[in-house]
């Protein structure tokens, strides 16, 4: 089965976030369980927290169906000690976030090197961030996202994903979510059933479908391998919808959550329609 879904908003508290996925008639979602744009929280309350978990029992939405991403401030590649500190306590924060709500994923950005230090050195920093919060969590798997290659950014190529994976001790807990916008613009060619084969063949090899966790569907605003992190709506991209199709039509992606970053929020519940027809015609 395909989950299918969007990143909803957590506006109100995290419970509201099964109660958005379900108007959209979704099967899966994204959210933020606190400010992606600052450091501090105030801590999840108990009331918050069974609300959520009732919410979800009550709409179908199981752990496994739920992509949670944590705050774009974490950069747990970071050349310096105090800001990779800070990084590695807020992603532990997260992961046990998580952890509270009955989560089994937490997505996030691997980290940026700010041309300080080596690509070898900021994948080693990532993996060891990795390693220690892992050590003082339980249950969640750390779900590392695929970036466009812009500025510093790691984890653009898969041989960045497999490279991290590969000096995390626990690879029961590590995962990859694949953002379709962000590969193409990093030089994975989507545009075609063809090119599509090839590349999710290339991944297979070199990461493996079975860290595959979950996936942003997007289409991109910028052009194919423009280094630009531009989302666009699904077939109003460079990318098109051959993508989009092949994904819905093949069982490599099933039961794992496919969760639209798109722009325009209005059109969410008629893409998620689009999709499942996809599925359907495949």
């Amino acid at each position: 089965m395909k989950y299918v879904g969007a990143h909803v908003s957590a506006a109100g508290g995290v419970e509201n976030a099964p109660l958005n996925a379900a108007k959209l008639d979704a099967n899966a979602f994204a959210f933020f369980t606190k400010n992606q744009r600052q450091w501090n929280a105030k801590p999840l309350t108990e009331a918050s927290i069974s609300a959520f978990k009732a919410n979800c029992k009550a709409h179908g939405f199981k752990p496994e169906q739920i992509l949670p991403h944590d705050s774009y401030l974490i950069n747990l590649g970071h050349p310096e000690t105090e800001p990779l500190e800070k990084s590695r306590a807020a992603f532990i924060d997260e992961l046990q976030r998580c952890e509270q709500l009955g989560l089994v994923y937490l997505n996030f950005h691997p980290g940026s090197h700010l041309r300080k230090i080596s690509e070898d050195d900021c994948i080693a920093k990532i993996a060891e961030s990795i390693n220690i919060a892992l050590q003082q969590t339980t249950g969640v798997t750390a779900v590392i996202e695929n970036t466009a290659g812009q500025g510093s950014n790691m984890g653009y190529r898969f041989e960045h994903l497999a490279s991290i994976i590969e000096q995390v001790d626990d690879k029961n807990r590590v995962g990859v979510c694949l953002d379709t916008c962000h590969a193409f613009a990093a030089g994975y060619d989507l545009r075609t059933t063809e090119s599509c084969e090839a590349v999710f063949n290339e991944f297979s090899h070199v990461v493996g479908f079975d860290y595959l966790c979950g996936m942003h569907l997007n289409d991109s605003k910028g052009d194919f391998d423009s280094r630009l992190d531009r989302h666009h709506s699904l077939g109003q991209g460079h990318i098109g919808l051959d993508l989009f199709k092949f994904i819905m039509g093949d069982e490599r992606f099933d039961e794992i959550p496919l969760v639209l970053e798109t722009i325009d929020e209005t059109i969410w519940q008629d893409e998620i329609q689009m999709l499942r027809q996809f599925s359907l015609a495949s």
